[in-house]
């Protein structure tokens, strides 16, 4: 029988909650701006082109769709912006903010911004961490009933695998953060969304950090669990 420890839930049940309310707020930001359409009449992709050229990124940069639904994301190794069927195409402020703060990854990029660089760096590190830290750490603690010394090891080993996780989150958020600070200064500045328009893509933009926020809220609570678990913070094993 599957059983999950009532104190990793207790641990946890903050960033649940955040992650709940963060995906509310998301979900109404973006119903709504997808409701209004920009008075520039132009597509995400288009929004996309003239954040980045206002932003000096290099044509080399590519925009295309991808499908799925809110599957938008840059990659930088081969310096393409890819945007799901309804911000690539859509004519509405909530493709505009999101085309913006993808765009925005790609100025982040061209212009060598540090955080972003050190947060690509660590993706292959976080995989990791976040795919085999629970096994180790679970092995660990049950390698411990019969060799303490052992166990005790590979729970240590398996903390210090999940913390890159942990690293990796406190790393990405000043990177969102400031990729929908530089969509909304290239939106207004560029004359794509009014004043009045900002304040429906500074919704959407905010309650989409608010989902950062929270997946980083929930792997430092589950760091912390872990050290409690294994004593190091006083816990019991």
């Amino acid at each position: 029988m599957f059983f999950i420890d009532p104190m990793y839930l207790l641990f946890v049940a903050p960033a649940m909650l955040l992650a709940l309310w963060a995906q509310w707020r998301v979900r109404s930001a973006y119903a709504e701006a997808s409701r209004i359409r920009p008075m520039s009449g132009l597509s995400g992709a288009q929004a996309a082109h003239e954040v980045m050229r206002a932003g000096h990124v290099r044509d080399t940069v590519q925009i295309e769709p991808v499908q799925g639904f809110m599957t938008d994301h840059y990659d930088p190794r081969q310096k393409v912006l890819r945007l799901s069927p309804e911000v690539y195409a859509g004519r509405s402020l909530a493709a505009l903010g999101i085309a913006a703060h993808e765009a925005g990854h790609a100025m982040q990029d061209a212009h060598h911004y540090a955080p972003l660089t050190i947060r690509n760096g660590l993706v292959p590190f976080a995989s990791f961490g976040g795919g085999l830290a629970w096994i180790i750490i679970i092995a660990g603690f049950l390698l411990a009933q019969v060799n303490h010394m052992l166990g005790n090891s590979l729970v240590l080993l398996g903390i210090g695998a999940f913390s890159l996780v942990v690293v990796f989150q406190l790393v990405n958020l000043p990177v969102e953060f400031d990729a929908s600070r530089r969509a909304r200064l290239a939106l207004v500045d560029g004359g794509l969304i009014t004043a009045d328009e900002d304040v429906y893509v500074r919704k959407v933009l905010n309650a989409a950090a608010l989902t950062y926020v929270a997946a980083t809220l929930s792997s430092v609570m589950t760091l912390l669990y872990f050290l409690f678990r294994s004593g190091l913070l006083g816990g019991r094993r």
